[in-house]
């Protein structure tokens, strides 16, 4: 586990953020969130961590920790009105910090995959460690973001912003990067998702939230009946260690046409090479609107409780992951979360896009700023 260390040496900070969430979340007090969960429990021992909750005028709540600037809850009203919490997770610190996962996390400094755990830049290699089938780089490394303690930099109800100071050198990556993760939450049961970063040497940067989604709100279902709608005429195929070969491939006539909505699981385990590779959804969808956030990129719908998940994103790819690997792992109520209990929608650049020029670039340099948005905007059917 990292901590911030730039700023995690002034007590002054530590204690601003530990007073916000005392105030945001009531830590100091008996009074739980509406999902559910004890601020307290969010404590760590060193005083260092905390629980924020974020509300809107229309009773939705959202429940982050500054550890790995992660989404905790989400609680959305059902076609009913009734209030349920669609994102799996754990309901205290403990968890977080001893149970491996990228529940709900801001992942960096690269998410997804690098093939070999390695890039060139500039003309000059990087390594960095291969946690991923013992060949790959994923997510950012061994400890990446998403294990990492960030500060509070400003927090209200309605929106947070998470900062961290990632020095050069961190996971084998180049330049100091300095990194703002806000979440904003509105009235209209949307929540914005805004990345920034700054360097003060070239590197690569690719930054996601990996929630993991179930809008029945009872995560001991699957997600097979859920649909789902990907704005995408292609799609980045792999070899066998999931690492794109390359090629940008029209979806038509394969399993991966999602352009009209259709039922996760009626081709999840279709006779395909790139199902088996991935065990189920596992893959990357070339966006057909980079940068627009106006634009529809995706829409889950989970049939029972009516509750719809829209995603906007200026990114050009959406890595789309329906839990195949997930393991029985002990979340929030006790609840096991096994194989195909959720399903990520990933806004980010490709895989391995620092391996391969012919995708949308993931260099940032000095005097150069990245900025984007996702929006998580939720709604319900009949």
């Amino acid at each position: 586990m990292k901590h911030n260390e730039p700023d995690m040496k002034n007590p002054t900070k530590i204690a601003l953020s530990l007073a916000a969430a005392a105030t945001i979340a009531t830590s100091c007090g008996k009074e739980l969130t509406k999902s559910g969960l004890d601020p307290r429990n969010f404590v760590n021992e060193e005083g260092t961590t905390a629980l924020y909750t974020l509300k809107n005028a229309s009773g939705m709540e959202v429940c982050l920790t500054n550890f790995g600037a992660r989404i905790v809850s989400i609680m959305v009203p059902d076609r009913n009105g009734e209030f349920r919490d669609v994102v799996l997770g754990f309901d205290n610190i403990d968890d977080y910090l001893t149970i491996p996962s990228n529940f709900g996390a801001t992942v960096g400094r690269y998410a997804n995959r690098i093939a070999g755990g390695r890039m060139v830049l500039d003309g000059k290699e990087y390594n960095f460690f291969k946690n991923n089938m013992g060949v790959n780089c994923l997510h950012g490394g061994k400890i990446g973001w998403d294990s990492t303690i960030f500060d509070v930099k400003e927090a209200d109800e309605r929106h947070i912003t998470f900062t961290l100071v990632s020095p050069d050198g961190d996971e084998g990556f180049p330049g100091t990067v300095e990194v703002a993760m806000t979440f904003t939450l509105r009235d209209d049961n949307s929540l914005d998702l805004h990345y920034e970063a700054v360097t003060d040497a070239p590197t690569v940067i690719n930054m996601t939230n990996h929630s993991y989604f179930n809008l029945s709100g009872n995560p001991a279902n699957d997600v097979l009946d859920f649909t789902l709608y990907i704005d995408a005429d292609n799609c980045t195929p792999t070899d066998r260690y999931q690492i794109p070969t390359g090629e940008i491939v029209p979806v038509e006539g394969t399993p991966f046409d999602f352009r009209e909505a259709k039922v996760l699981g009626d081709e999840i385990d279709a006779d395909n090479e790139q199902i088996r590779i991935g065990g189920g959804w596992d893959h990357n969808w070339v966006l057909n609107h980079p940068g627009d956030l106006l634009n529809l990129a995706a829409e889950c719908v989970c049939p029972e409780t009516g509750i719809v998940l829209d995603v906007y994103t200026q990114e050009p790819g959406l890595q789309v992951y329906s839990g195949n690997f997930l393991a029985g792992e002990k979340g929030k109520h006790g609840i096991a979360y096994n194989k195909r209990t959720a399903i990520c929608l990933e806004s980010q650049h490709y895989p391995d896009s620092p391996n391969h020029p012919e995708f949308p670039s993931t260099v940032l340099r000095p005097g150069e700023k990245y900025d984007t948005h996702t929006v998580f905007a939720f709604k319900t059917v009949e």
